[in-house]
């Protein structure tokens, strides 16, 4: 794979990537862990409680990709586990996203 060749879980649509995502909410620590079945798997530090773990997904996606909190967005998957975040504005989002150190 091309250093900028898409992974399997990100796909380009239109003007936004499409990132295919299995998060663990309630992790002491934030951050990208590998794949899980064919999506980039999060650990979450926050609850699944109240919106509280997609809330803080959004906002961790976007200050990874530097990008502003509006252009991440969640498209599928709020309950559950299997989610799908829409990004506006980032080339290759998966560099940034993968490399936590």
């Amino acid at each position: 794979m091309e250093p900028s060749d898409p992974p399997l879980w990100a796909r380009r649509d239109g003007a936004e990537w499409l990132l295919e995502l299995h998060v663990q909410p309630g992790a002491k620590v934030t951050g990208a862990v590998g794949e899980h079945g064919g999506r980039l798997k999060l650990k979450i530090a926050a609850p699944p409680v109240d919106n509280k773990a997609n809330a803080h997904l959004l906002a961790w996606l976007a200050a990874r990709l530097g990008v502003p909190k509006s252009a991440v967005r969640l498209v599928r998957g709020e309950t559950s586990r299997q989610k799908t975040v829409a990004v506006y504005g980032a080339d290759t989002p998966w560099n940034n996203i993968e490399n936590n150190g």
